[in-house]
């Protein structure tokens, strides 16, 4: 049923040497191009789709029906067509466009973030569909925008009201070089502005240092009733709503890096002794307050001055299970509350996001787990990620049970000269699409 090897490289090379970049504005036509090729093919299954113009880019959506009659269970299936820019090109062992097969991996821009992903939606409908045994209705949606945190399908998501019985995104991998894993939560986000100011002028600091408030001593004051406590977590008006690891979850941190490897690996250090121990707790079920950026006074020159104006950038990062209207007003609310007397404070939210959660023990989940499985022979680990996805919070909010996975290694090179995948994960990867898509029609 699935082609040879070869055959599905000289189709998936179609589609990565389009240089879909969609930060680059002089690659406008080729995101577009790439957008028509996804087009056209869902359209030679016998599907429909469309090419909606969103905020001036494409978004792909279509539908290839089942072969098996009109009450088929519904999959959404998503994935994106844009990528990074290549360069450094400098750096690359061979054109970043043309996908090429080199010790025992296929190395080319977008391979693994996100067209191989892409092609294996794509064919697995198609193989089912051509043999007359597509057991769901397929639904896609091809973003345009991921590597540009586009919301256009985000939006479309919201919009839409047709049926979804589980969605399938196809734009993640393995937590080691040989485990596969599933994500089933990732955090949300509200991004702050914090001003304040604590007089008119600043003043010379040798006559009025140690009467006058300064707007720095101030805003740290603010920031540190929304920081940790001596146990790593924060105040527990900011925990609200956090829905705890599962046993299996916290049973699965054990077979990924410890984190004293993961932070050294990366340059950084431990914010406190207890936090290598507790790294998957803290950076994937627990809100995280960040300051993302400080400013006030003189840092670079001497200069004796009680500054009158502090800013900073201030985020928090929300577990699972909480909202951004439940805890931006809180987090608001504890800044204010901490300013001293004198200080004129302003706020602004700048930015939000919701997280997402999905019941790692749905039938859906599990059924997913389950034809993973039977293909590889492993069972994969569930897992959360400490970063957001919007588009997956968006059918969080829907209630559609959602997959997040991929087959891509930690060894890929996201984001970076030469990335790459295993070449056998590109008939592995169909296999157990084509797996996933059996089963679904199975859900209740």
């Amino acid at each position: 049923m699935i082609p040879a090897h070869e055959a599905l490289v000289v189709e998936l090379a179609e589609l990565i040497a389009i240089p879909s970049v969609s930060a680059d504005a002089e690659h406008a036509d080729d995101v577009r191009r790439a957008a028509e090729w996804v087009a056209a093919r869902i359209e030679a299954m016998g599907g429909s789709v469309e090419i909606q113009e969103r905020g001036g880019r494409p978004l792909v959506i279509g539908e290839v029906r089942a072969s098996t009659g009109d009450d088929a269970r519904t999959v959404l299936a998503y994935a994106h067509l844009d990528v990074q820019p290549p360069d450094p090109l400098e750096l690359w062992e061979s054109d970043p466009w043309t996908l090429v097969e080199k010790d025992g991996s296929l190395v080319a821009r977008g391979i693994a973030d996100d067209k191989g992903h892409l092609f294996m939606l794509l064919e697995a409908t198609r193989l089912l569909a051509a043999a007359g045994e597509l057991p769901v209705d397929v639904r896609f949606a091809i973003d345009a925008e991921e590597e540009i945190g586009g919301t256009s399908v985000v939006d479309w998501v919201q919009e839409d009201t047709g049926p979804v019985d589980v969605a399938l995104i196809l734009d993640g991998g393995y937590a080691t070089e040989t485990l596969p894993s599933f994500c089933t939560a990732l955090r949300g986000l509200c991004y702050f502005h914090v001003t304040v100011r604590t007089g008119e002028r600043d003043l010379h600091s040798g006559l009025y240092g140690g009467a006058a408030l300064t707007a720095p001593h101030a805003l740290m004051q603010m920031l540190a009733a929304v920081m940790p406590g001596p146990n790593g977590l924060l105040p527990e008006p900011l925990r609200e709503g956090i829905v705890p690891a599962t046993e299996a979850e916290i049973a699965g941190w054990a077979a990924l890096p410890g984190g004293a490897d993961e932070l050294s690996s990366h340059g950084a250090r431990p914010v406190d002794p207890q936090a290598t121990d507790d790294f998957y707790l803290r950076t994937t079920a627990e809100p995280a307050v960040t300051v993302n950026g400080f400013e006030s006074g003189s840092p670079r020159l001497q200069k004796t001055v009680l500054p009158v104006e502090a800013i900073a950038n201030v985020s928090i990062r929300l577990a699972p299970g909480q909202t951004t209207a439940a805890i931006g007003p809180v987090f608001e609310r504890l800044l204010r509350e901490a300013a001293p007397d004198g200080a004129d404070v302003e706020i602004e939210l700048w930015s939000t996001g919701e997280p997402g959660y999905v019941d790692p023990e749905s039938p859906a989940v599990v059924t997913a787990l389950d034809a993973f499985e039977r293909t590889l022979g492993t069972r994969p680990l569930v897992v959360r990620t400490g970063g957001s996805i919007p588009v997956v919070a968006a059918l969080s909010a829907r209630g559609v049970p959602t997959i997040v996975t991929g087959f891509m290694r930690p060894t890929a090179q996201l984001h970076s000269p030469n990335e790459n995948i295993p070449a056998s994960a590109l008939r592995e990867g169909l296999e157990t699409t084509i797996e996933v898509l059996r089963r679904f029609a199975t859900l209740g």
